[in-house]
């Protein structure tokens, strides 16, 4: 299956929206991340959608501004979602790749998330409890996960994680990149 990925757009917005109540339903807002990104705008270079041929959003992707122990920041990946019809067509997997390249050649040195290891494990993703990080509730630890964009990173940072003040703006930007 062909498909592109081009930066989110704001008129995608009921769509992801539809996509993300499909993929984790209504209780995914009690969440501790969805806690972390509540009020605030995912960061607008790196939120990005999938497009089938016939330019119908099949999948998504955004990361939003943190900080770990208020002095280092992050970015928190999620939510990926993939519409169920079309999982395991390579789109989420193309999503990881490209985005994480994105946040990486933007200067970003880490990223979080929680999630499955064994999904996540292969882009690099290691348990990021063993560094000492924490987040403001409850989590199950085999699936909080760091990776760090920039070798070294990770030394010396430990912590809570928090919320990054005066984060976000409006999402903007156009391009699309053919994957297939």
């Amino acid at each position: 299956m062909n498909f592109s990925i081009v930066p989110e757009r704001p008129f995608d917005a009921a769509a992801i929206e539809m996509l993300l109540q499909v993929a984790f339903g209504p209780d995914r807002h009690a969440k501790t991340v969805y806690k972390l990104r509540e009020g605030v705008e995912p960061l607008p270079d790196l939120a990005f959608v999938a497009l089938d041929e016939g330019g119908v959003l099949q999948a998504s992707i955004r990361y939003w501004p943190i900080l770990i122990d208020r002095r280092w920041p992050a970015v928190l990946l999620g939510p990926l979602a993939v519409n169920p019809v079309h999982k395991g067509r390579g789109m989420g997997k193309a999503l990881m790749r490209h985005s994480l390249a994105e946040a990486a050649r933007l200067g970003h040195r880490l990223c979080l998330l929680v999630g499955d290891h064994d999904y996540y494990a292969p882009f690099g993703f290691v348990h990021a409890a063993p560094f000492g990080l924490k987040l403001p509730g409850w989590v199950d630890l085999d699936r909080f996960h760091v990776r760090e964009l920039v070798p070294g990173a990770m030394a010396g940072v430990s912590g809570m994680v928090g919320r990054a003040p005066g984060a976000g703006r409006s999402l903007m930007g156009s391009g699309a990149r053919s994957v297939g």
